[in-house]
């Protein structure tokens, strides 16, 4: 492992630092809509969840205090073997819950696969990955990823030898299955990450077929930032009676965001605006969402040209270059990243604190998972969106949506990051 790789993976990732975001945690609570929650479940304090002492101890050791929200919330009924849907604003300590969940079921003395977290990006999958070796550091479990891009020969080996807990992708998870080498007999929980996004058109063929070669009574956990009416209503198909930890939509936007727009009028004036808030984006670390790979190549060699320093990275990179280029983001030795929608989920850098909208998204539940990419854990956060003359309207329907408010953009906006 290089030395800028070890870095990246001692580096905190998504719910590294759960007492950190009180302002937003009260907000939450104050707008969960539960159904079937008993009030035994609500458990304010690590130390009376009855967790493992080991995993009690990884859990201290990853730097927790006190249970976020959702974690107070979610991991008691995880830990009893409930299905459950769970919704919680973005760096609200999500993975850890699910990941707390699960390993407190694991038996260590069986070495044959007992659950399975699957992540729609390889990225979000090796991000869990990390969570559940620093979680688990004292428990003995085995742990593999299971993602695309990577050997299918070394992956085999991994499973041949045993392995506890499961992380990957759908495609790779289900190829692994139909090989046989994966074997799910044993398997006690399967969480899916991003579940509105798992459980689209995209997706969703392939998590049927993985549905059916898992137990029948296996326990369910479906966690996101957003989970749209049709998420909900498709888990009745596979979930038995589950928790739900709901979030009415209009509290979604997160409470820490100075949401900003500017009126650029002409697609082609974007470029002009983007190279002329340089000086001021270049004073922190921020992310610049475009809606296609071909768009984010583009702004990234016009910006270039123009002797502004860049990186990008999209889907159309091997899994090695966006490796490398996210722990060069991650480590701070880039501070400006070009990215699609590869990155709006998940993908915690604890430094950002300024995310732009090149384009608006046309999925409006992705402009939430954009704009979360900063403000982690309370810090306070800007997202700016440029808007087109054709795009007003879709401005309107974001506020409205998120009953959120996004000013036009202040010549002072240096002053809010």
């Amino acid at each position: 492992m290089s030395e800028s790789e070890k870095k990246a993976s001692e580096a905190p990732v998504e719910d590294a630092a759960a007492g950190t975001h009180v302002e937003r945690d009260e907000a939450l609570a104050d707008h969960v809509i539960e159904t079937n929650v008993s009030s035994e479940d609500f458990v304010d304090n690590f130390d009376n969840m009855g967790l493992n002492d080991l995993l009690l101890r990884g859990v201290y050791a990853y730097g927790f205090e006190k249970p976020s929200v959702i974690q107070s919330r979610a991991i008691k009924p995880m830990m009893t073997g409930r299905d459950i849907i769970a919704q919680a604003q973005s760096g609200t300590g999500k993975t850890a819950t699910f990941v707390i969940g699960t390993l407190n079921q694991i038996d260590p003395t069986r070495k044959e696969s007992q659950a399975l977290l699957l992540s729609p990006t390889r990225e979000l999958a090796q991000q869990t990955h990390r969570v559940v070796q620093e979680l688990g550091r004292y428990l003995k479990i085995t742990c593999t990823m299971c993602i695309g891009g990577t050997s299918t020969r070394e992956t085999m080996a991994e499973f041949e030898r045993g392995v506890q807990v499961v992380v990957g992708t759908p495609g790779r998870v289900g190829d692994m299955i139909d090989r046989r080498v994966f074997r799910t007999n044993y398997l006690r929980v399967i969480v899916i990450d991003e579940a509105d996004e798992m459980l689209s058109r995209g997706f969703k063929d392939q998590i049927y077929d993985i549905f059916q070669a898992l137990p029948k009574d296996i326990q369910v956990g479906l966690f996101s930032a957003t989970m749209p009416p049709e998420a909900i209503q498709m888990s009745n198909k596979f979930m038995r009676d589950p928790i739900r930890i709901l979030v009415k939509r209009e509290q979604l936007t997160l409470e820490g965001i100075k949401q900003f727009y500017i009126d650029v009028e002409r697609e082609e004036w974007k470029i002009e605006i983007l190279s002329d808030l340089y000086s001021t984006l270049s004073i922190t670390q921020c992310v610049i969402f475009c809606n296609t790979r071909r768009k984010v190549e583009a702004v990234t060699d016009m910006m270039t040209k123009r002797g502004h320093a860049v990186s990008c990275t999209h889907g159309d990179l091997s899994p090695e270059d966006r490796k490398n280029i996210l722990n060069d983001f991650k480590l701070g030795k880039t501070r400006i990243l070009i990215t699609t929608d590869l990155l709006a989920r998940g993908i915690d850098v604890q430094q950002v604190s300024l995310v732009i909208n090149y384009d608006l998204p046309p999925n409006p539940e992705n402009y939430l998972h954009r704009i979360g990419r900063s403000a982690r854990f309370g810090r306070k956060g800007v997202a700016v969106n440029f808007v087109t003359r054709d795009e007003t309207g879709k401005l309107n329907d974001l506020k409205r949506m998120y009953d959120t408010e996004i000013k036009e953009m202040p010549a002072s906006i240096a002053e809010f990051l």
